[in-house]
């Protein structure tokens, strides 16, 4: 079929010339693991730029990486001077991705690993992605912001007290999260670009956990300004909060669907916390069966099939993934606090003082944060 392909494509270029010039098709179907080869990047930053490149693929989990005779890609280029000159061409010599990026050498090779995922694969890439997580090195708990890989990891908040349950918006512009600093928990939004920081919910009693929505826009997050916590939805700069749930138990950890239209969240109205699902205009909650006990952390998936979640057995923290379109749920880890990368198939969870990138079809864990004290409740940008 590829053979076909080829000769049927060589054929209308020397018919047709300008055929050549148009941008090639991709035979590769989506969900191949792909085989390639990555040659050494040339020019003043091109050994710094192939050790990222080279992770990043690896991290992807789609390739297999291997010597150049048995690879049906090539990646190539050269890195320098603040730009990189990314390559990708078939077994044949035909080009299938050429493009170049500005910016640091880290981001540019990050944006060239994740259009070679996309070209070759179909699927959404995760490098050029941004985590952001609770850290205690300092002596207190802090929010700090890194790659998607842990690396050029930074401390966004200096309150000193308690900051936690960070949420991420799209692009990683603007970080949600709870601090305690004034004496009482309030959410605050934090430019991540500028630092500026605004307080934009600040009710009597608690407010905590907000979940920014996949537009940008919105919030949820709990409220017990009427005396019970329960999710409420508000604006990303605040207004007025609209209630969403409406039971005697604890709400929490809201997740979007990737459409916005319902949520996912927590709660103990049934005795120990269980998952509900629940229209983003309201109604009742149902409960999601999942066959645990004890479910607290969902993270909806980018692709709307899966939701993640910590369970509790026997006092241990366990890490499942649960089909929403039917079928049980199963236990991938040992740890807790998922969340979903926006490839659908990584996550990343906590295991005291580690975060986790879990490739879920294989099982693969890679460690990406160490050495901030103990850390915890993770968010990850789409």
């Amino acid at each position: 079929m590829v053979k076909t392909f080829c000769f049927f494509f060589a054929l209308l270029a020397l018919v047709f010339p300008s055929f050549a010039a148009e941008e090639p098709v991709i035979t590769v179907r989506k969900g191949d693991r792909v085989s390639l080869t990555v040659v050494p990047l040339g020019g003043s930053s091109g050994a710094a730029a192939t050790k990222v490149l080279q992770n990043d693929l690896d991290l992807a989990g789609w390739f297999d990486v291997v010597d150049a005779a048995r690879a049906s890609y090539t990646v190539s280029g050269t890195a320098g001077g603040g730009s990189l000159e990314g390559k990708v061409t078939d077994g044949g010599g035909g080009v299938v991705l050429s493009k170049t990026y500005n910016g640091g050498d880290r981001e540019a090779a990050h944006q060239f690993a994740d259009d070679i995922v996309e070209t070759l694969t179909g699927n959404k890439g995760i490098a050029t992605t941004k985590i952001a997580f609770v850290g205690t090195a300092s002596g207190a708990k802090e929010i700090y912001f890194a790659d998607y890989d842990g690396n050029s990891s930074r401390r966004l908040t200096s309150d000193r007290s308690i900051s936690v349950a960070p949420s991420l918006g799209p692009g990683a512009r603007n970080l949600a999260y709870t601090g305690y600093h004034e004496g009482y928990p309030d959410v605050y939004v934090i430019d991540v670009a500028t630092g500026a920081r605004q307080r934009v919910v600040k009710a009597p009693g608690t407010n905590s956990g907000a979940a920014i929505s996949p537009d940008g826009g919105k919030m949820a997050l709990t409220m017990s300004k009427d005396g019970n916590p329960e999710i409420y939805i508000t604006g990303l700069r605040g207004g007025m909060a609209r209630r969403l749930t409406s039971t005697r138990g604890v709400e929490s950890s809201p997740t979007w669907s990737p459409d916005g239209g319902q949520l996912i969240y927590s709660s103990d109205s049934g005795g120990s916390p269980q998952l509900y699902r629940i229209g983003a205009g309201g109604g009742g909650g149902s409960m999601i069966s999942t066959g645990f006990g004890y479910c607290t952390d969902p993270s909806w998936s980018p692709d709307g099939k899966k939701v993640a979640f910590t369970v509790r057995s026997g006092g241990a923290f366990s890490v499942a993934v649960m089909d929403l379109g039917g079928g049980g749920a199963k236990i991938v880890a040992s740890g807790q606090n998922p969340v979903w990368g926006r490839s659908s198939r990584h996550l990343i969870f906590t295991t005291g003082s580690s975060l986790i990138l879990l490739d879920v079809p294989t099982g693969r864990t890679t460690t990406i944060v160490n050495g901030l004290g103990k850390v915890a409740e993770p968010a990850w940008s789409l």
